[in-house]
């Protein structure tokens, strides 16, 4: 086979990037490099010339689920000109879903990756994405009457004690405890 263009493998690696930010949020940094390379749709050896390391990958990775995260908070100011209090309500309603909830895939970092970032088997770069991502986040969610930590470690626990109740009641009692405790106004 012939050499790849330069601009085919920028391509293959924004889709292997792409994937691996879904993977791992989905499945955790214990994914395999070729169970990451199938679903991206290239072959195993075509991982060792876009990546040094899987570690360097799923760096990567996580800054591109945080990079997600954030458009998803700037969309909301958008759609909320002038008034960030509704675009944090309707950022917070969205986290406590059921289909938030139910799409790891496609959702927060903060939650996904908590346990696999805080064991050493990431990587340092993960590491810090990791802690810049969750810094960014709780400062976004701040607010003159609430600490950002303080809602983001709220919003967080409430996801994942309801990922793992899926099935039953409290699943979805818990999310509607947190998005009631986060959304109450004086």
């Amino acid at each position: 086979m012939g050499r790849v263009s330069q601009a085919q493998a920028q391509e293959n690696r924004r889709r292997v990037v792409e994937t691996a930010s879904r993977l791992i949020r989905e499945q955790g940094t214990h994914v395999s490099v070729a169970d990451l390379m199938k679903a991206a749709g290239l072959t195993h050896g075509g991982f060792y010339k876009q990546f040094a390391s899987k570690e360097e990958l799923i760096g990567e990775a996580a800054a591109h689920a945080f990079a997600e995260l954030a458009r998803h908070h700037t969309d909301g100011l958008d759609r909320h000109p002038g008034e960030p209090d509704a675009a944090q309500r309707a950022a917070i309603d969205a986290y406590l879903s059921v289909e938030h909830r139910d799409s790891p895939a496609d959702g927060c970092p903060v939650a996904a990756l908590a346990t696999d970032v805080a064991r050493e088997g990431a990587g340092d770069e993960a590491r810090r994405v990791y802690a810049q991502g969750v810094r960014d986040f709780a400062d976004w969610l701040g607010t003159e009457d609430q600490d950002g930590i303080t809602r983001l470690c709220t919003m967080f626990g409430a996801l994942v004690l309801s990922r793992a109740t899926k099935g039953s009641p409290l699943s979805e009692e818990i999310l509607a405890a947190a998005r009631e405790a986060l959304t109450v106004t004086d």
